[in-house]
């Protein structure tokens, strides 16, 4: 695992600008926690310079910062950057702000990524079709990567990420499943200090029911998971998801975490339970990222509604495993 000395630098994209990121960012940097934690290098518009209060100009061309540090990266006018009302003009800043902070990474001037809510459609609808962080992050660092929701009580991380369901089964393999579960078992490691525990979660109703409701446990999720077994990952199931995540709701999660097949088989639970302090967790990547688990919220951009606790636990999340990132 990577040890560091000092401060670790965490490179932060501000998000959509007509979101709530820019205002949990603010709010959240501001936390006396957070800025005994990291140096901050701030990626987004212009405008954000005023409410980060006292930061250093940075660049491109600009050494790793020592103290907090802010690129604007796009001059915006104010109509693109009104809270609740996304524009053609705010979808592509806030990609930018993402390539930049990704651009920082790559040369190891950050030791770790913090990216404040997008909107996929705002994205999209500029001209660049966006599945999300996770996806542009595996093809600039062409890696292998997994997202994992690490929450206080339920740590969960999916095996297809932003996929329509109808496409789900067809994504599973047991070679696929397999690499995750190593994946996850490595990069869990630097959360939990130890090797973890891993659950497995069914895709159909009931496990299967022995193949009488799908047959995905039997051709697939078991096999991949002998396969880890063999390759020294601690995994066990295919468990019905809804009594394995009702565990956890009672407080007797006996695993470190678990592998869901689906997107909002794994989020549901995770939001239900933790959704304050819940972290996106991207692993396999040569240097931690994380984010908050909630979106834009455009209704509630600007009104000073937004909790920024998710934002802050963030941000900590980062700094803690920027020490600790496996190799």
């Amino acid at each position: 695992m990577r040890r560091r000395v000092g401060l670790p630098v965490v490179g932060i994209s501000a998000g959509d600008p007509s979101g709530v990121g820019p205002e949990v960012l603010a709010k959240a940097l501001a936390s006396p926690k957070v800025r005994r934690a990291l140096v901050p290098l701030v990626f987004g518009d212009a405008s954000l310079a005023k409410a980060l209060g006292a930061v250093e100009a940075w660049g491109p061309s600009s050494p790793r910062p020592s103290s907090a540090a802010f690129f604007a990266v796009s001059h915006l006018a104010k109509r693109d950057r009104r809270p609740g009302h996304p524009t053609r003009a705010g979808g592509w800043a806030q990609l930018d702000y993402a390539r930049e902070a990704i651009s920082a990474a790559r040369r190891w001037l950050v030791d770790a990524l913090c990216t404040a809510p997008v909107s996929k459609e705002a994205i999209t609808r500029a001209g660049v079709r966006f599945l999300g962080h996770t996806e542009l992050l595996a093809t600039s660092f062409g890696c292998r990567t997994l997202m994992l929701m690490a929450g206080p009580r339920l740590k969960v991380a999916l095996a297809t990420n932003h996929l329509p369901l109808a496409e789900v089964s067809g994504a599973l393999s047991v070679a696929h499943l397999a690499e995750q579960l190593l994946l996850l078992s490595h990069g869990l490691s630097a959360l939990v200090g130890r090797k973890p525990r891993i659950a497995v979660c069914a895709l159909n109703p009931h496990a299967g029911e022995g193949g009488l409701l799908g047959r995905e446990e039997l051709t697939i999720i078991s096999p991949a998971i002998r396969k880890a077994r063999r390759r020294g990952v601690d995994c066990r199931g295919p468990f019905s998801a809804d009594g394995l995540f009702a565990l956890a709701g009672e407080g007797r999660f006996p695993y470190d975490a678990a592998l869901a097949m689906f997107h909002d088989q794994g989020l549901v639970a995770a939001k239900a339970l933790d959704f304050r302090l819940t972290v996106n967790v991207t692993l396999g990547l040569p240097l931690p990222r994380t984010s908050p688990d909630h979106g834009v919220a455009y209704d509630i951009a600007g009104k000073g509604r937004a909790d920024w606790a998710s934002m802050e636990q963030a941000l900590l999340m980062a700094a803690k495993l920027a020490h600790r990132w496996p190799s």
